[in-house]
């Protein structure tokens, strides 16, 4: 980042300076991420009785803002740099661009080891390919100004990556929100779940007031109540209705309130 900054403003490249101005971000969004990773860890108490994973949730969400606001950067000052226009000095650019596409090729491979379904991960891969594709964009830049003096490549390419950033920052905004607004995971549908448990566990009526949402993408969690007929045991349907979730629907934590039919009817 510091070597990107000082060869931004030698070399006169915004492609650089923006690059660099992303690293700065990812250095906070990574620092961000591991301290969500540490928190997560911590086991639930009194206070907080689902544990800490959400906390990873919200940096991520934080993370997708901040690369709304990395992206609006860019824009304003590739409008200000095809406006003012200048000189670039594009060998010095193509040599401080290559040494950074190795950096973030490096990071990038490390964190696509990891779980890309953890919303906190991608949040950091984003701000990393961010990176990547800024360095790319500059080394094509450079290569284009060597070869042709055409110097409104370098904001045009930047605003390219711009685009692409604001892109992946809406996407994991939108799924990260979703999770803290308490919404259903994607792959549970409420209606099918009623249809389903009444048809496959024997004296069970109907399902009602079935609510899910989850703490983090592979933590979903799910309440309903249940109406059997009179004669059934309700622990034994309890049971039932936990198990079908778990092996058709993927919710290891429901709870479950299963009450008689004459219960319902007095409702």
């Amino acid at each position: 980042m510091i070597v990107e900054v000082v060869g931004g403003f030698i070399s006169g490249s915004l492609a650089l300076l923006a690059d660099a101005g992303h690293m700065m971000t990812d250095f906070a969004a990574l620092a961000m991420a591991w301290g969500a990773f540490t928190i997560a860890k911590r086991p639930a108490n009194w206070k907080h009785t689902f544990g800490y994973d959400r906390f990873s949730i919200l940096i991520a969400f934080v993370n997708g803002l901040t690369l709304f606001l990395v992206a609006a950067w860019i824009l304003w000052e590739a409008f200000q740099r095809i406006q003012a226009g200048g000189a670039i000095l594009a060998g010095h650019m193509l040599w401080i661009a290559i040494g950074g596409l190795i950096v973030n090729l490096v990071v990038f491979k490390i964190l696509m080891g990891a779980d890309q379904e953890n919303l906190n991960i991608r949040g950091a891969v984003l701000h990393v390919l961010g990176d990547l594709l800024g360095s790319v964009a500059a080394i094509i830049a450079a290569v284009v100004i060597l070869k042709t003096g055409w110097t409104p490549i370098d904001p045009i390419l930047s605003v390219l990556v711009a685009v692409i950033i604001l892109r992946s920052a809406w996407f994991l905004v939108k799924d990260s929100a979703h999770i803290l607004l308490e919404g259903a995971p994607a792959h549970i549908d409420r209606r099918a779940i009623r249809e389903d448990l009444p048809a496959q566990i024997k004296g069970l009526i109907s399902v009602e007031h079935i609510h899910a949402w989850s703490i983090t993408p592979k933590r979903p969690m799910l309440t309903l109540e249940a109406f059997v007929e009179d004669n059934v045991s309700l622990e034994t349907v309890s049971q039932a209705i936990k198990a079908r979730l778990k092996s058709e629907f993927h919710i290891d934590h429901a709870t479950v309130d299963v009450m008689r039919q004459s219960s319902q009817n007095k409702r």
